[in-house]
């Protein structure tokens, strides 16, 4: 698989931004953030099952190139 909607990539940046906010936190602020990661992760999930579902594709491929993706794209200079 290696179209990969620039949808899911935002998608999967923004959970994996909201994950790394957790670091540090502690109390309500930490259940807050995790209760915004969560909500991010989910839109990640149902995203990934719809393309899945849409390209007669199975989800795990779909999600494994999304984050093959998306760790490219970090690694890239460019996009830095």
């Amino acid at each position: 698989m290696t179209d990969i909607p620039d949808e899911l990539i935002r998608l999967e940046r923004t959970a994996e931004e909201e994950r790394a906010r957790l670091a540090g936190l502690t109390g309500e602020a930490y259940d807050e953030q995790r209760r915004r990661f969560c909500t991010a992760s989910d839109a990640v999930h149902e995203a990934i099952t719809a393309r899945a579902e849409a390209t007669g594709t199975d989800p795990h491929e779909v999600e494994q190139a999304v984050r093959r993706a998306v760790r490219q794209a970090q690694e890239d200079p460019a996009v830095e």
